[in-house]
């Protein structure tokens, strides 16, 4: 079937639906009615549509962990001990089931059994299957989100949303360019648009579930209007294939002013996206990554690193901060290291819930920045798509328009170099082929040159290197020593 922008019929997506639940042997298990059913019978305190709704009501920025094990009860034990300490809970996927690989994803539950301890970096849903996952949303009292990272997910979202989870992250995009290196993109859109669309069909039937693309890309130095594009396109994606709640998301940059600019903005961009495309009634939260890069080893600087994401995300008004661990530097975290991120993401949060970040012309001139930077490149992708977004994002990327910054897909030009200006935002070193005004242009150019005056030494791919690791030597921007 030829990409585009068009909501799957019903007779095309249910003939999907027959070989995508028998791809896998767990998938027989799956009833839809029986889901919609499940669904119906969940309290409103865990579905995650309601509380992203009422946090958006009250000017609350709502808590949420990775995590994820092998084996089920002690996937319920990792969440029940952070569910104290949160709003939200993750199931984060493995990286055997990221790939559709179930037979290495079975060998590694095996494995762990034997052991006793988990030996796969997150939880197996699809092996598991229905009843499993199931029984972890049961065990719990507060509303549970997949996170995974599969550039496939049909038959994981058929397990997890009848199982009673009641959001799913990823897209098209996000969980394509920044994790895998050989998918074509064309297909990793179809395969995301089934899922919109079983979402959608939940939607149909009156159980609300959450979307949510993955804002932060490769987590490293993106740009914002980069990220920001890839939001509202698969916002448009999923809205079009009939999902009613969206969250689009931001990864912490650094510099607290363009951290701000750009969740404002991005709310903003957002609307103003979807309802020319003559969508009008959903429900819009935004979600802010903790720093996705390099950490300290040191815990005591590692907590530094959160609380500076946690602050950010509360004086920006994210809908949701997603939480990091002191032990980011050093592997899968312990369960206490996990919470211990969350109780001081909750002291900062608590700090700086009643102030206002107020506006400055600073402020002002960095959100237009990047409205700015957003249109124009947006504005690319339906001329080269001559009007479906879908067509255009595989005709954008292919030529270097859409552009993400260090990710490993071979479909993604890898041109777009960012770096740090003096005072820590991420500007543009390299635009490469993506189609930014002369203007804005020369605006990057002049920051990046301000910064090597200061640092004595001439602006070069030198300066990213030194960005790249800045903040795992606690500093924001890599000054020469």
């Amino acid at each position: 079937m030829q990409l585009r922008n068009k909501k799957l019929d019903m007779d095309t997506f249910l003939s999907e639906r027959t070989e995508v639940v028998a791809s896998w042997v767990t998938g027989k298990d799956v009833d839809f009615e029986e889901g919609v059913r499940y669904q119906h019978s969940l309290p409103e305190s865990k579905r995650f549509s309601s509380v992203l709704a009422a946090a958006d009501r009250e000017g609350r920025t709502l808590r949420q962990p990775r995590a994820g094990v092998a084996l089920v009860d002690e996937h319920i034990k990792l969440l029940q001990f952070l569910e104290d300490a949160c709003d939200l809970l993750p199931s984060t996927i493995d990286a055997y089931t990221r790939l559709n690989h179930y037979e290495k994803a079975a060998e590694g539950i095996a494995r762990s059994t034997a052991a006793g301890t988990s030996l796969l970096n997150g939880f197996p849903a699809v092996n598991h299957g229905l009843k499993e996952c199931r029984r972890v949303v049961e065990s719990l009292t507060k509303p549970v989100q997949v996170r995974h990272g599969t550039p496939d997910a049909r038959l994981l979202a058929e397990i997890t949303l009848a199982a009673g989870f009641t959001a799913y992250e990823g897209g098209g995009i996000s969980y394509n360019i920044p994790y895998a290196k050989k998918v074509p993109l064309e297909r990793s859109l179809r395969h995301w648009q089934y899922c919109d669309r079983l979402v959608g069909f939940y939607e149909e039937r009156g159980v609300r579930i959450n979307r949510e693309p993955f804002g932060p890309l490769s987590g490293t130095l993106v740009p914002p209007f980069v990220s920001h594009c890839v939001a509202i396109i698969e916002g448009l994606l999923a809205l079009e294939q009939g999902c009613k709640c969206i969250t689009l998301g931001y990864g912490q940059a650094g510099n607290l002013v363009q951290d701000i600019a750009a969740i404002r903005s991005l709310r903003e961009l957002a609307n103003e996206y979807f309802q020319a495309a003559g969508f009008t009634d959903y429900q819009l939260s935004t979600v802010f990554h903790q720093w996705m890069g390099g950490f300290p080893e040191n815990e005591a600087m590692a907590f530094s690193v959160i609380c500076s994401g946690a602050a950010a995300a509360a004086l920006a008004g994210a809908t949701k901060v997603i939480v990091k661990t002191p032990h980011e530097a050093s592997g899968v975290p312990t369960k206490e290291a996990n919470k211990q991120g969350l109780e001081a993401t909750t002291q900062t949060l608590n700090m700086v819930r009643e102030q206002i970040f107020p506006m400055s012309p600073t402020l002002d001139q960095e959100i237009e920045l990047i409205k700015r930077e957003v249109r124009c490149v947006l504005a690319k992708v339906f001329e080269l798509g001559e009007g479906d977004v879908a067509i255009g994002t595989v005709r954008a990327v292919a030529a270097g328009v859409l552009d993400v910054p260090f990710a490993p897909a071979t479909c993604n030009a890898g041109k777009l170099l960012p770096v740090r200006d003096n005072v820590g935002a991420v500007r543009i070193f390299d635009a490469g082929r993506v189609p930014l005004p002369d203007d804005v242009l020369t605006f990057h150019r002049d920051r990046v040159a301000e910064r090597a005056k200061a640092e004595k030494r001439e602006a070069s791919s030198q300066m990213v290197v030194d960005d790249i690791y800045a903040i795992s030597k606690s500093r924001l921007i890599g000054r020469p020593r």
